[in-house]
């Protein structure tokens, strides 16, 4: 007997509803593990505390204010705050609303800030006191300012602490992350649940993550160092410790007393670390894993703060934009000085190195990295033409030049759209030549990386002025009004401008001028 074949419509609707019942989001796991372990320890803050349990039912509560406020599916709620664990609370809000978290950088000068936030377009901002004064100097237009203290914890108390209707669907943003745009501004870069739950399973799968080693979430959580870590962590039942800041003496203080699972540190850091706790003569509980762009970091403090804290150092090479992968796979061992950095490949990700015409390069040729996977986020906000060219061909390209080896394993060579990594945080020069060109008085200037032993990376800029009575402490005054405190370039040269080297095009060519450093 011959079956009918089923109408169109019907596989359509089958499809769509398997579809559904695949779909897991970060707002579903909150509530599975308060639900499984209600009295474990979440988050620690401090002298406050959460178990899984109470900080649902605040999520929660906070969910139903924002309904009120007129937050739906899709829409924008922006966070201005330094790290505390109403980040956290909110982020599982939006999560369970299907709303997109935008993480404001509060390291930004005022114009930068004022750029992303029209940039995402918000209809309500939750913000610490701490940063009350800075958003009052710009002209936000946000609807609804509820900061945090009384005013938000009156609003929880009179809200519902019942679930919220589930709204979310595993490719709906979760998150809106500012990264450094080669154009000078910050783009946005939207992660969805999808991405991020399979962030967490490649931290569980490569890098170990589990309930019984805590996560210090102690970089700016506005950052997916700290912000996907932590939730990874809320997912899968472990606690987070929120710090604020690198404060070095506390972090010490739960490394002597806690068993931790990774423990990040930054260029810039790592020597603050290593001096603490020699002062101490601290005696780690354990540590799973240390460290993040080892690249940045002198050899010989890897091999002392390895010693130090008795764990590996983490051999990372991710973006905002594809999380902990493609090449954050392997680990310097304890009191070694590495010899070289090359990397291997993360789990759950698939890439190429590519030429100018994306044609596959041979091993030993340096090529862009082209990247596919699920932990890879949705696409820069706002900004189609970027998205079709970096996502072309169903690769996004990272803009990132590297060589595989002959054994499998990749070198970084250079970064095709050129970024300063200076303390973890991105810097593209372009933001900073903006600045020093506003003023009339430059006629040309061009921002170079240099090495640095605390920082990895800092900027340095060369100018050509038109009017000799122009000062490097004008043009640092304008840069500190203008650019956040990280970007500021660690040294102004004056040159002539007949002596910056030019492509055919007439473009400045940063690689001949990085060489001038050495003069």
């Amino acid at each position: 007997m011959t079956k009918t074949a089923p109408k169109p419509g019907r596989i359509g609707l089958v499809n769509h509803l398997a579809s559904r019942a695949a779909a897991l989001t970060v707002g579903v796991l909150l509530r599975v593990q308060a639900s499984q372990r209600p009295q474990s320890v979440a988050i620690v803050e401090g002298e406050r505390q959460w178990t899984y349990a109470q900080f649902n039912l605040r999520v929660n509560r906070l969910a139903h204010v924002l309904s009120a406020l007129g937050i739906r599916r899709g829409e924008r709620v922006a966070i201005l705050s330094e790290n505390r664990a109403e980040y956290l609370e909110l982020t599982f809000a939006a999560a369970k609303l299907g709303a997109i978290l935008c993480a404001l950088n509060w390291r930004l000068a005022d114009g930068e800030l004022l750029h992303c936030i029209r940039l995402g377009t918000p209809g309500t901002i939750v913000i610490s006191p701490r940063y009350v004064d800075a958003l009052s100097r710009i002209d936000h237009g946000i609807a609804t300012v509820v900061e945090m203290g009384p005013d938000y914890e009156k609003r929880l108390a009179a809200s519902s602490a019942a679930e919220p209707p589930s709204a979310a669907e595993g490719e709906d943003g979760l998150l809106l992350l500012y990264t450094s745009g080669t154009t000078g501004l910050p783009k946005g870069a939207l992660i969805s649940h999808r991405a991020e739950l399979a962030r967490m399973q490649v931290n569980c799968m490569d890098l170990g993550f589990s309930r019984e080693g805590p996560f210090v979430g102690w970089p700016p959580m506005y950052h997916m160092a700290c912000l996907d870590q932590a939730i990874h962590m809320l997912c899968i039942g472990g606690k987070v410790i929120v710090v604020d800041g690198f404060d070095v003496e506390r972090i010490v203080d739960l490394v002597e007393g806690e068993p931790l699972g990774w423990l990040v540190l930054m260029p810039g850091m790592v020597d603050q670390m290593i001096g603490e706790l020699k002062r101490r003569g601290a005696t780690p509980k354990g540590i799973q894993v240390i460290g993040a762009m080892a690249d940045l970091v002198p050899r010989y403090q890897i091999a002392e703060v390895t010693g130090l804290l008795q764990a590996p150092y983490l051999n990372t090479f991710g973006s905002t934009e594809t999380g902990v992968p493609p090449l954050s796979g392997s680990r310097i061992p304890i009191g070694v000085v590495p010899e070289h950095l090359s990397k291997t490949q993360n789990s759950l990700c698939q890439f190429r190195l590519v030429d100018a015409d994306d044609n596959d390069v041979p091993d030993g040729t340096p090529g862009e990295l082209a990247f596919r996977g699920p932990t890879l986020f949705s696409g820069y906000w706002n900004a189609p033409e970027t998205n079709e060219k970096d996502f072309r061909g169903g690769w996004f390209h990272l803009g990132d030049v590297l060589v595989r080896n002959a054994h499998g394993t990749y070198d970084f060579v250079d970064r095709l759209k050129y970024l300063i990594k200076s303390g973890g945080e991105n810097v593209y020069p372009a933001e900073i030549e903006r600045v020093l060109l506003s003023d009339p008085r430059v006629e040309d200037a061009v921002v170079v990386r240099r090495p640095d032993d605390k920082w990895g990376e800092v900027p340095v800029a060369f100018v050509a002025r038109k009017d000799t009575s122009l000062t490097a402490e004008a043009l640092a005054r304008r840069c500190r009004e203008e650019l956040a405190g990280y970007k500021l370039p660690k040294e102004i040269r004056f040159v002539p401008f007949a002596d910056l080297p030019r492509s055919t095009t007439g473009k400045i060519q940063r690689h001949e001028v990085e060489k001038w450093l050495d003069t």
